[in-house]
């Protein structure tokens, strides 16, 4: 898969380095998968909600990093074979659900 705006995951490791390593490592498996379907991201990661809807009827792909510390929101278009990294939150940020808007 490609995956754009890694400068989110970046941006995210430096602001909070523990995270960091979890976030090379979901980098590196999913430039390594080749993702049809949601099926197939279940298959990779199996805590990861795959259809969370959020403003403008679009649904995303909610990841679980870090051993649940952490959340990747991202989009997956699984014709194009792209994962667009829309946000990376601690699990308090994501909880408060700002990002769906």
């Amino acid at each position: 898969m490609i995956i754009t705006r890694l400068d989110r995951l970046v941006a995210f490791g430096e602001k909070y380095p523990p995270s960091a390593s979890a976030l090379n490592s979901w980098r590196h498996t999913v430039e390594a998968a080749v993702w049809k379907n949601p099926i197939h991201v279940r298959e990779t990661y199996g805590t990861t909600d795959v259809a969370v809807p959020i403003s403008g009827g679009r649904r995303v792909a909610v990841f679980n990093i870090g051993g649940n510390k952490y959340r990747l929101i991202a989009s997956v278009n699984y014709a194009l074979g792209v994962v667009n990294v829309l946000h990376v939150l601690t699990h308090k940020e994501y909880d408060k659900n700002r990002w769906k808007e």
